[in-house]
Order: structure tokens, then C-alpha cells, then sequence
């Protein structure tokens, strides 16, 4: 009986001593458990924090250069806007100024055709056809003589350039001679203008067996010539020291 009560304290020491040891196996484990949940929670507690300065930084970095890009943006729009504002205004000051001369320069020219045309007129009657004036005058001089009176009135003797203006001519001559602005005087057989161009082809009248011009070196100057016989309807040469009437013409 006392074998049993002596394994049966033996039993119980044992037992308690199981029991001791579990709770303190429990409690290391708790502890630990608890060691690791800390660690683990002071470890990511960091890490967390980390990435939300992080993403505030990135924010911050991303809203700066938005604003910088929209300040150059608006920067060069302003740029921009003075620069069509500065250009336009430019070119409509060039303009401005490019019709006053325009103008200045219009007035002018009609004001000199105007002193022209009184200087050509000189008060007598004056015809205007195709862009020109022209005079007839009512006296008579040689050729010369007629050149120079339309020289003075800033004229020249008419040049006659086509059929219509030649039929205009007739019209107006009315069966009289003029003088009309050409001549072989510098070289025989080569007529040419007043102004110093060729007569390449005329309207020289057309005499039997001796069409116009036939007068050679005594005849180097020509007048129109309007008579009834149809053969002496055009130019005709004749000497430059001859009288008669003249046609003056200034284009204007």
C-alpha cells in the first residue's frame, strides 16, 4: 500500500510537473507569437508609411510639372499673340502707307496730265481717243516748225500705229493735209517715226504706175491725204518745207 501511495505521488509530481511545463511551453509560445506579431507590425509599419510619402512626393512632383508646362503654354501663346498682333500691325501700317503714296502719286500724275492737257489744248479744242489727245491746230508751218510747236505743248507729231487709228485720223482730217510724224530725211528710203522707231508698214496711197512715197530725196516728209480721186486716199511724201496744218498727239 505504501509502493501505491508512493507511485501515486510520484504520478501526481509528474503530472504537475507536465502540467507546469506545458503552461510554460504556452507562455513561450505566446510570447513568441506575440515577439513575431509585434515584429511583423513594427516592421510593415514602415514599410507603409514609406510608400505613402512616396506617392505624396510623386503627386507633388506630377502637379509641378503640370504647372510648368501650362505656364510655358500660356507663355508661348502670349508670345504668339503679340507676335500676329505686332505683325498685322505692321503690315497694316505698310498698307496705310503704301496707298497714301499710291494716292499721293495718282494725284500727282493727274495733275501733271492735267497741265499736260491745258499745255497741249492751250484753250483750243482737243480729241480724245484710245488713251490719247490730240490736237489739230488751225495755221500752217513746214515740218520742223509743226514738230516743234507740238515739242513745246509736250506732244509730238502723231504716230499712227494701226487701221482703226488711221481711219480715225482720216475722219477727223476731213479732206485736209497734216503732218503726220514720220520721215526718210536722215536716211532715203527708210522711214521712221518721231520717236525714233521703224515704220515697218503704212498706209501710203496709191498713185497709178508711182504708188506713195515717190518723191525720192526731194520728198522725205508725209501728210494725209483725203482727195476724191481714189488713188490719193492715205499718206502721201511730199517736201518737208512745205506748209500745212499739223496733228500733235500725247498719250496719256
Amino acid at each position: 500500500m505504501s509502493h501505491d501511495i508512493y507511485s501515486n505521488v510520484i504520478n501526481v509530481e509528474m503530472s504537475s510537473d507536465r502540467e507546469e511545463k506545458a503552461v510554460d511551453i504556452y507562455e513561450s509560445a505566446d510570447c513568441i507569437k506575440d515577439l513575431d506579431f509585434r515584429t511583423d507590425t513594427n516592421t510593415q509599419q514602415p514599410l507603409q508609411h514609406t510608400g505613402s510619402d512616396s506617392v505624396k512626393s510623386r503627386c507633388s512632383r506630377a502637379s509641378v510639372v503640370c504647372l510648368v508646362l501650362l505656364c510655358v503654354l500660356l507663355l508661348t501663346a502670349v508670345i504668339v499673340l503679340c507676335v500676329h498682333i505686332h505683325t498685322n500691325n505692321r503690315n497694316y501700317i505698310e498698307d496705310r502707307n503704301g496707298l497714301l503714296i499710291k494716292n499721293e502719286n495718282l494725284t500727282k500724275e493727274r495733275d501733271e496730265q492735267k497741265n499736260q492737257l491745258a499745255l497741249l489744248c492751250k484753250d483750243e479744242k482737243c480729241i480724245y481717243y484710245k488713251s490719247s489727245f490730240y490736237y489739230l491746230s488751225t495755221g500752217k508751218k513746214n515740218w520742223n516748225e509743226s514738230r516743234q510747236d507740238c515739242l513745246q505743248r509736250r506732244a509730238d507729231l502723231i504716230i499712227i500705229n494701226d487701221r482703226k487709228e488711221q481711219d480715225f485720223v482720216m475722219n477727223i482730217a476731213d479732206k485736209r493735209e497734216f503732218w503726220i510724224g514720220v520721215t526718210d530725211i536722215v536716211e532715203e528710203g527708210t522711214w521712221k517715226w518721231a520717236d525714233g522707231s521703224t515704220l515697218t508698214s503704212g498706209f501710203w496711197a496709191t498713185n497709178g504706175k508711182t504708188p506713195e512715197p515717190n518723191g525720192k530725196r526731194d520728198e522725205n516728209c508725209a501728210v494725209t491725204c483725203l482727195r476724191n480721186h481714189p488713188q490719193l486716199i492715205g499718206w502721201i511724201d511730199v517736201t518737208c518745207n512745205g506748209d500745212y496744218q499739223w496733228i500733235c498727239e500725247k498719250s496719256i
